[in-house]
């Protein structure tokens, strides 16, 4: 028995409210907050404007201009990989269903922004006592990282299913 949850379309919605979602945070940051503001949220936590025109971490942020065109490449052809990779996938592989199009979706809306902007719209800021901050970062980030780390327990506790030849 199959799960609906399994089906090609609801992992595509996924994706889809993903993209919008995400796309959707970083507009009303965008308009509202200028560059590097930040409210306070909690005693860990700050919505803080930032724009990344590296990768992860704001790895290759201040290259010079040439890694807009080197992630927009790397990240379309990864999204392309992505989707084939999940257009192919039966509709038992539920979860590493729900990981590719985690992934997906935030590769996608990071991807809208590099083609647009130039830069990720990034505004999640986690930081601990003035001394520890992380990287600041967006809701296409944490898709991604979600759908990473449920890769990362399905590769180590998924049991490989039976073969009929093995019984």
């Amino acid at each position: 028995m199959t799960s609906r949850f399994a089906s090609a379309p609801v992992r595509y919605g996924l994706v889809a409210i993903i993209v919008v979602l995400d796309q959707l945070t970083k507009v009303a940051i965008d308009r509202s907050l200028a560059l590097y503001e930040r409210i306070p949220v909690t005693g860990f936590f700050n919505i803080t404007k930032a724009y990344n025109e590296g990768a992860a971490f704001s790895f290759l942020q201040d290259a010079g201009g040439w890694q807009r065109w080197f992630f927009t490449i790397v990240s379309s052809v990864v999204s392309i990989m992505l989707i084939i990779w999940l257009s192919r996938m039966s509709s038992r592989e539920r979860w590493l269903g729900i990981a590719i199009a985690m992934i997906l979706g935030g590769a996608l809306g990071n991807l809208i922004d590099r083609v647009i902007y130039g830069h990720v719209v990034d505004f999640v800021q986690i930081y601990w006592r003035g001394w520890w901050t992380f990287p600041s970062f967006n809701v296409a980030d944490a898709a991604i990282s979600c759908g990473a780390a449920i890769l990362i327990v399905l590769t180590l506790f998924e049991k490989p299913e039976e073969s009929a030849t093995s019984r």
